[in-house]
Formats: C-alpha cells, sequence, structure tokens
C-alpha cells in the first residue's frame, strides 16, 4: 500500500514538474515560479558584474544565490526521482531511467545550474571563478519554452549541415588568408606576413564584420578581399537558410501532431480514418484559452462553432438562469450557424482550454463532405433548440442543455 502511494507521489511530482495536464494549476504555478526565479538569477548575475551595485546590494544577491541554490537543488534532486515515470524510459529499470536522465543534455544542465556552487562554498576564494557557471541556467529556459527547444531541435537534426558549412567557411578562409598573405605580406609583414594571421582577416571577412583592423593596400589585395567578401556573404546564408527552413518544418510538424491529437481526442470525429482526419485538419483552428476568458457572446454575430479537445467550459443562456458546463468531446456554437441567427449564449472557459474552431463556411463543407458528421451535428442542434430528443449515451453534458449556441 505504502509502495501503491508513492508511486502515486512520484507521478503527481512527475506531472508538476514535467508534463500537467491542461488546466493543471500546480503545474503551472509550479512552471512560472522556476521561470520567474531563473529571470531573477539572470538579472542578479548581470547587476553583480557592477562595482557599485555589488557593494550596496551584496547581502540581497547572496539570499538571491543561496535560495535559488536551494529550490534548483530540490528540483533537480526531484526530476532524478521521478524520471521513472518519463513515457520513453518506463521500460527501463530505475537506475537505468534515472541515469537516462542525469547524461541528457536538460540533465547535464540542471546538474551544472547546481553542482559548481556547492563546490564554490568550500573552496578558496580565488577560485569561486565558478560562480560564473550561474548563466547556464539561462539554459533551462528551454524546458519552459516550446520556441527555444524547438529550435535546440533543429540545431541537433541539421548538425551534419552545419557541420558542413564550417568546414566549407574553414577552408575558404584558410584559402583566402594564403592567397592575401602572399599578396600583402611584403607590404605588411606585420599583420599579414604569416598565413595564420591573414587567417585573422579572412575570418573577420567572411563572417561579414570587417572590423578594419586589418585592411590590404595592393591592387591585388583588394581584389582578393573583394572575392572573400562575396564569398561570405554566400556562406554567411547557407546555415540562415538551413535553420529557417528546418525551424519552419519543425513548427509545422509539431502543430500538425498536436492538432491531430486534438481531434483525436473529439467523439464525433473517433470514426474518421487517417485520410478523413488530415481532411478535416485543414477545416480546423487550434487555439488555447485562458481561465475567465470570453469566448463568445450573447449578440455577437456567430461566424464560428467550437470543439472541446480538453478543458471545460461554462455557457451561459441569455434570458436563463442556469448555466450549463461541456467538457472534453463536446462542441458549441453550431446552432447559431446553422440557423443563422445572432448568438443566445455565453461561454467563458472554466479551465485552460484547448478548442478546435470551424469557421461558418467551412462547418457547412464538412457536413456536405460527411454525412455522419452532418447528421450528428444537426441531431444535437436540433435537441438543442427542443425539437427531439438525443440519441441516448452521447453527448451527456449536451443533454442538460436546453440551447448553446
Amino acid at each position: 500500500m505504502a509502495r501503491i502511494r508513492l508511486r502515486g507521489l512520484r507521478r503527481r511530482v512527475y506531472q508538476i514538474l514535467e508534463q500537467g495536464s491542461v488546466g493543471d494549476r500546480v503545474n503551472k504555478a509550479v512552471n512560472r515560479f522556476l521561470v520567474a526565479l531563473i529571470v531573477i538569477n539572470l538579472i542578479a548575475v548581470s547587476l553583480e558584474s557592477i562595482p557599485k551595485y555589488e557593494e550596496r546590494y551584496a547581502t540581497i544577491f547572496a539570499v538571491i544565490e543561496f535560495l535559488s541554490l536551494i529550490v534548483f537543488t530540490i528540483e533537480y534532486g526531484l526530476r532524478v526521482w521521478c524520471a521513472v515515470e518519463h513515457g520513453p524510459h518506463q521500460h527501463l529499470s530505475s537506475r537505468h531511467a534515472r541515469l537516462k536522465y542525469v547524461l541528457s543534455p536538460a540533465g547535464v544542465i540542471d546538474l551544472i545550474a547546481v553542482l559548481p556552487f556547492w563546490f564554490a562554498m568550500v573552496l578558496p576564494g580565488e577560485l569561486r571563478v565558478i560562480l560564473v557557471f550561474r548563466m547556464v541556467r539561462f539554459f533551462k529556459f528551454a524546458r519552459y519554452s516550446p520556441a527555444m527547444r524547438s529550435l535546440l531541435d533543429v540545431l541537433y537534426k541539421e548538425r551534419r549541415g552545419l557541420f558542413g558549412c564550417l568546414v566549407i567557411a574553414l577552408g575558404i578562409a584558410l584559402v583566402a588568408a594564403s592567397m592575401m598573405h602572399l599578396a600583402e605580406a611584403s607590404v605588411q609583414p606585420a599583420k599579414l606576413g604569416t598565413i595564420p594571421e591573414a587567417f585573422w582577416w579572412a575570418i573577420v571577412t567572411i563572417g561579414t564584420i570587417g572590423y578594419g583592423d586589418v585592411v590590404p593596400v595592393t591592387a591585388l589585395g583588394k581584389f582578393i578581399a573583394t572575392c572573400t567578401i562575396f564569398a561570405g556573404l554566400v556562406l554567411m546564408a547557407l546555415p540562415v537558410g538551413i535553420i529557417a527552413t528546418a525551424f519552419a518544418e519543425q513548427i509545422q510538424r509539431r502543430d500538425f501532431i498536436v492538432t491531430w491529437g486534438m481531434i483525436s481526442r473529439v467523439p464525433l470525429f473517433a470514426e474518421l480514418d487517417a485520410t478523413e482526419i488530415s481532411d478535416v485538419m485543414e477545416l480546423l483552428r487550434a487555439q488555447v484559452v485562458e481561465p475567465g476568458e470570453i469566448i463568445m457572446r450573447a449578440g455577437d454575430t456567430a461566424r464560428s462553432m467550437y470543439f472541446i479537445a480538453a478543458g471545460e467550459v461554462e455557457i451561459e443562456i441569455k434570458g436563463k438562469k442556469e448555466r450549463v458546463r461541456l467538457g472534453a468531446g463536446q462542441f458549441f456554437g453550431e446552432v447559431a450557424l446553422l440557423r443563422r441567427t445572432r448568438r443566445t449564449a455565453t461561454v467563458t472557459a472554466i479551465t485552460r482550454t484547448s478548442l478546435l474552431g470551424l469557421d461558418a463556411h467551412d462547418l457547412h463543407a464538412l457536413m456536405r463532405r460527411d454525412t455522419r458528421i452532418a447528421a450528428r451535428i444537426k441531431e444535437v442542434a436540433e435537441h438543442r433548440v427542443g425539437k427531439r430528443p438525443a440519441a441516448p449515451k452521447q453527448e451527456p453534458a449536451a443533454e442538460t442543455e436546453p440551447e448553446t449556441n
């Protein structure tokens, strides 16, 4: 019994730290707290480098560092403990799963964010330079930022192409440095007298920085510099193009997976095959609303209906005191679209809710395309306006709702 409770606690800790469900307020609060703490750390490190602030606020900086160290250490320990709950690691032994996390990029960053600082407390003063590792905590943002996580994934996946660009750039820089050395060595021996010295000029030129500390003076040298500049423009465009294209594909792929998962959780689309779901995805748009946010107001022009993929909404019908709540798998807003009237209800998100919106013209196109979906939407809509009873064992919340549009 104790072991079951311990597993349940470990699972809950994992959900709080790693993947809380939609509307999980504890997960949201913990993530926001950790992000705020990271930001405070980065600001404190920057301000501490200013002598007058370091002297005036030394105590505050020390308190921030000590509390941050305690929090990040506890966080790291909990992440190691609940690493066995990570989906891809659940088939591994506890020791192996935890080792996987410790050796993962995220685990290494989490460790570097705390371990050097414990050592710094017992090391001599002149070795406390390792506190510069506080800036490593910036990379903890990758855990909370999908965009940063996607960018890191792109850099890893395109590592071979980017490494190839680096090799080509270094090769061209070496050739340009050798040619510039031959052209300018006799007139600028102090700056271009050797190939390694000319290599600095080549790197700066190819990088399109152009510090101007080394400038060719001969006609041949200027010609070589001109060719190097144009080569640099092309070389700089290569990695930018690779990263931009891969990043766009990564975002598109992630949105596709998220939308597919949301559609698959809606019972109305449960019987569709992969091809049909792909067709439906072209019509639906995914959006997330926060608790308390109004999705539609009574009296507004009806332009869309919505499917609830996750979360819960509350519907307040105009002129009636009763309020109806709908959850995952249900839909609302279809009555006004079908009847071509204005909204008669106000819909508010109760929890963080994932919605799939369907515009009016797309709704009619979808209903013409799939008779099963059309029949079900019409059935629920007619029931909600009191024309006939709803089918049993479907849309339980909708059966208690007089009209939700």
